[in-house]
């Protein structure tokens, strides 16, 4: 099969090359998937430039936002079928009996296989072998890009949405990087929960986008000003009663002064490796939960299929790239000018 393999990482030019590996085999309880679409998420981007150490070890074939068709099962498999198209968490494997995939946190399990950021089994490649229990079958109607997508972009803001911030009718939600993969769909699934929505941009083309995915307000700005004055203003100055953050350090002290008292500060993202020192007074005077969210359980996957197919939120989606311009892709993601999210399509 064809692969795009990291053995070394550096900048997107230098570190994204494409090899022939051999075809992957399935094991006990496995399925192996010729893949149709593979996200590119700004997590690609800090395990392949060396930002994120945590977990990876090289050589390893990024892409953890997969859909493909079955092609082949191993021994043991029974909830699944050759030819059935299905999408994957962002996981390869979890044990399944420990308390956090007992209690809904499968993420969090000792056992679990982040697919791309070890070995060479990611979905920037013709196959991938999984556990046949982290698929998902695809619904009638859902394209392979969105389905994708499903679990990370989409997938992981309706886990903050929902589980974690807790968003409700009535509240404000600021969005911030609004405009990307994640932000698009968190703009979606806010406004789908009843909320009023802000989203923050620093990208003039983007206002538009994002008033088409259900922003009430775009809180347009320059790189590197202070934005919090902008949401005050938009809120009788009280803040946001949620923010689903996906940019982190960058944004940290404006986003601090955009939330309201009892505020909760949903942790989504994180585009580099830099600390932020605050005072934690600044949080627990003003009653504000400092929350984090991350990826997506199965029986999430398969409620987001179900928006999707229903058509009660819909993929945003920028590009859609052979496995060749993978360097291309990242290079489109860092640089923060998709709409959305871009994906590739492998050969096979």
């Amino acid at each position: 099969m064809k692969a795009v393999v990291v053995r070394a990482t550096g900048p997107a030019e230098t570190a994204l090359g494409i090899e022939t590996l051999p075809d992957p085999a399935p094991g006990p309880g496995q399925v192996v998937l010729r893949v149709e679409a593979c996200g590119v998420c700004f997590h690609d981007i800090v395990t392949r430039n060396g930002t994120l150490k945590t977990g990876v070890e090289l050589p390893f074939i990024p892409g953890h936002e997969i859909c493909g068709t079955i092609v082949a099962a191993g021994r043991d498999v029974r909830d699944a079928r050759i030819g059935q198209r299905v999408a994957t968490t962002q996981r390869g494997h979890v044990c399944g009996i420990c308390r956090h995939c007992t209690q809904a946190r499968e993420p969090l399990c000792a056992e679990a296989v982040f697919l791309g950021d070890a070995g060479l089994n990611g979905g920037y490649a013709d196959y991938v072998v999984l556990d046949a229990g982290m698929v998902v079958p695809v619904p009638e109607g859902v394209a392979p890009e969105a389905a994708a997508i499903a679990a990370c972009a989409i997938g992981t803001m309706f886990h903050a949405t929902r589980e974690v911030g807790r968003v409700a009718p009535g509240d404000t939600v600021l969005v911030t990087g609004a405009g990307g993969g994640l932000g698009m769909h968190g703009v979606q699934l806010a406004r789908l929960a009843g909320a009023r929505v802000l989203a923050q941009t620093t990208s003039p083309s983007k206002v538009a986008p994002l008033r088409d995915a259900g922003a009430d307000d775009v809180v347009l700005h320059a790189r590197g000003e202070d934005f919090s004055g902008a949401v005050r203003d938009l809120t009788a100055g009280e803040g946001a009663d949620v923010v689903l953050d996906t940019v982190g350090t960058p944004l940290f002290q404006p986003t601090r002064r955009s939330l309201a008292k009892a505020g909760r500060w949903v942790l989504i993202g994180q585009l580099n490796g830099d600390f932020v020192p605050f005072n934690p007074a600044q949080l627990f005077l003003r009653g504000i939960s400092l929350l984090s969210a991350t990826s997506t359980t199965r029986a999430e996957l398969r409620q987001v299929l179900s928006l999707l197919a229903r058509g009660a939120i819909r993929a945003v989606l920028d590009r859609a790239l052979p496995l060749a311009a993978a360097a291309e892709a990242h290079l489109i993601v860092e640089a923060g000018s998709a709409v959305g999210r871009v994906t590739l399509r492998p050969a096979a």
